[in-house]
């Protein structure tokens, strides 16, 4: 089970801002993104779930063996695809709670009992310690237990309490039953949240991978040590 994005161009328009990336995330497997604004780490998350604005010209996302390349977000996400966005979009009149039983009944043959959504729900809340008048994407996560979750700098612009919901939630679910892309700009949820594997990007590629050390060492270079490192390597 994993998710596989095998030599992946996306453009925007006449912009091309993927160059052939490549990134396997594992069911089981808790993997950082990371690298500084501009480098498509957002464009890539978009790209994952299906978002038209970005084209993809080469490449495929591969899912549990299957080509999702030029699926729909919807079948995406049936597939067991999930996404925690940077900045979610609010629906005029549609609480999260019935959002979530609209989430989890996509995912259903028959629609869940009211009864049974209430303790699913409270359950769920309990387990990550969000309080009924917060509202977190961490949420969703956990109501639609997906086999890969992908979570787009949902750390930005997060006090350190809902910074410590948000991580603990990701902890509490992690596991051999769902893998984990935390895309970041920062290394402060890593302080939190602990993958196994590392990952930097610059421009549109993934140019070094690693364990947890390698964010370590990020935090003590800087991105531009590291696009140093790479145009040495590459002899300009």
């Amino acid at each position: 089970m994993s998710l596989e994005i095998q030599n992946l161009h996306v453009r925007i328009e006449e912009r091309e801002i993927l160059r052939g990336l490549n990134l396997t995330v594992r069911k089981g497997e808790t993997h950082a993104l990371m690298g500084p604004n501009g480098s498509g780490k957002s464009t890539l998350a978009n790209t994952i779930m299906g978002n038209p604005v970005y084209e993809v010209t080469d490449g495929k996302i591969v899912f549990n063996g299957e080509d999702l390349t030029e699926a729909s977000p919807d079948e995406r996400a049936r597939s067991g695809l999930f996404m925690a966005f940077q900045y979610p979009a609010t629906i005029p009149g549609v609480s999260v709670a019935n959002f979530l039983r609209m989430a989890v009944n996509a995912k259903r043959d028959e629609p869940i009992k009211v009864k049974e959504f209430g303790k699913l729900l409270g359950e769920n809340m309990e387990l990550l310690r969000i309080d009924r008048a917060f509202t977190a994407e961490i949420l969703q996560l956990a109501m639609l237990k997906p086999e890969i979750a992908v979570l787009d700098e949902t750390d930005s612009g997060l006090d350190i309490d809902a910074l410590r919901i948000v991580s603990d939630g990701v902890n509490a679910l992690s596991g051999p039953d769902m893998g984990s892309l935390i895309i970041t700009h920062y290394t402060r949820i890593l302080d939190y949240v602990k993958p196994q594997f590392v990952h930097i990007m610059l421009d549109g590629r993934v140019v070094r991978e690693g364990g947890p050390e390698l964010a370590d060492e990020l935090e003590e270079k800087g991105y531009d040590f590291i696009r140093e490192e790479v145009a040495a390597a590459n002899g300009s």
